[in-house]
């Protein structure tokens, strides 16, 4: 083992090592002299506390029951404050690679400590150098290694990156939820205008829809125009006191009415840009739909929670801006005139960042699973189309629809950007199958 040094080792191996017994089960002896058998490895811990809960080990032919502690040095649980965690009292065993100092409970007795370097093959450490050796890379660590991973393997690994991309923006949501007292109304709004503001604008339109009370967008839903105003204004869009457009005229007009009648404030608010946007992002334009959209369906949420066919979600968002945007992409500058509706590559984003999240979200606080019917929709929309999907389909993973490219967002953002090669599924494969 002379080639791998120490400094080289990280302890997402060590979890690897312990989790899947990658040990000799015999002879295993404590830094103490004392003989240990693994009966259960217990239950790997993402979260903060021992890293495996409920371990059962035999240790000097006495069975105990309690928590793993796993680290590079055994001094590291001291550098880690672990002897002042009342979460670490329960810990039977302390597995490290370098065994530099006894670690003792608060009642002053030792912990047994197991040093993994005296047993871990070559082959395994070889086999994880390789997977990290980014010399031979371009794109993720595994790249070269994919085409041994079987099909079944890599379509069960994106189902399951999937739901957790759904997972992870359930966290989000639940953070709008609480933020406006459990109105799942006021989260779509939220939601849709941060989705409609795209990557330039959409903590910008958020922004917006935070500031704005959405009983107010309640009285307004039948108003278009004045709900347009509401937007624009508050997006500070309508700010210039020398306007001679018209309609630029009648929006401030009405936003300076509904800004003193509801008491809005643009305090908080960050301005839209429009610098290298394509006309069609462009923030008028978006906010203009969003009104639009919502004067179409006073009943939106229900609307988008109950529609069970992608045709019907789709007919939904079968709107477009103001008629005085046909021909204007900004105030007072005319265009070549054409219907300013949404784009289906733009629904397909909606959807997917939206409408089943929220839907997602929405069916786990009624204690139901909405899973089956979120996979049955998206597996009926076009893949995306950015940089970090054609990468991916380019090393073999099967890149179909928007479920597939969602996964594989997830796996590239989750997991290979972050060295996680040890907790995705494909990662722990090569590993596994050479040794």
């Amino acid at each position: 083992m002379g080639f791998f040094y120490f400094r080289s080792m990280r302890e997402d191996l060590l979890h690897f090592i312990w989790k899947y017994k990658k040990l000799p089960l015999q002879n295993l002896v404590t830094g103490q002299n004392e003989i240990v058998e693994i009966v259960d490895v217990g239950i790997h811990n993402h979260q903060s506390g021992p890293d495996f809960f409920n371990a059962k080990l035999k240790i000097n032919g006495q069975l105990w029951a309690g928590n793993v502690e796993i680290h590079i040095k055994a001094s590291d649980w001291y550098a880690h404050n672990h002897e002042k965690d009342v979460n670490y009292d329960n810990v039977i065993l302390h597995v490290v690679w370098h065994d530099d100092v006894a670690v003792y409970r608060k009642d002053n007795t030792e912990i047994p400590t197991l040093a993994l370097k005296s047993y871990v093959s070559d082959d395994l450490l070889k086999s994880y150098r390789d997977l990290f050796d980014h010399q031979s890379t371009k794109t993720i660590n595994c790249e070269n290694g994919i085409s041994q991973i079987d099909e079944f393997t890599k379509t069960n690994w994106l189902e399951r990156l999937y739901v957790e991309r759904l997972e992870q923006k359930s966290i989000f949501i639940e953070s709008l939820l609480k933020h406006s007292k459990n109105d799942w109304e006021k989260v779509l709004f939220c939601l849709l205008l941060r989705n409609f503001g795209l990557n330039k604008n959409g903590q910008s339109f958020l922004s917006i829809a935070q500031a704005l009370e959405f009983s107010v967008c309640r009285k307004l839903l039948k108003k278009p125009l004045q709900l347009e105003s509401v937007l624009m204004g508050l997006a500070g869009l309508l700010d210039d006191e020398g306007g001679l457009d018209p309609y630029y005229v009648t929006l401030q007009k009405e936003y300076g009415y509904l800004s003193k009648k509801f008491g809005l404030s643009s305090q908080g608010i960050q301005n839209p840009e429009f610098f290298k946007l394509r006309p069609s992002n462009f923030p008028t334009i978006r906010l203009s739909q969003i009104a639009n959209l919502y004067e179409k369906h006073q009943d939106l949420f229900q609307k988008l929670m109950t529609t069970s066919h992608l045709d019907g979600i789709y007919a939904i968002f079968k709107i477009s801006a103001s008629t005085y945007w046909d021909d204007h992409f900004t105030f007072g500058k005319v265009s070549g005139k054409q219907k300013k509706n949404l784009t289906t590559p733009f629904i397909d984003l909606l959807i997917i960042n939206t409408v089943l999240p929220l839907r997602f979200c929405y069916a786990r606080h009624l204690g139901k699973d909405a899973t089956h019917d979120i996979f049955s929709i998206i597996a009926k929309i076009k893949k995306e189309g950015n940089s970090v999907v054609k990468k991916m389909g380019a090393l073999g993973f099967g890149v179909g629809t928007a479920r597939e490219s969602q996964a594989v967002l997830q796996l590239y953002k989750m997991y290979c950007m972050k060295n996680k090669c040890l907790q995705c599924a494909i990662g722990s494969n090569l590993l596994h199958g050479n040794i």
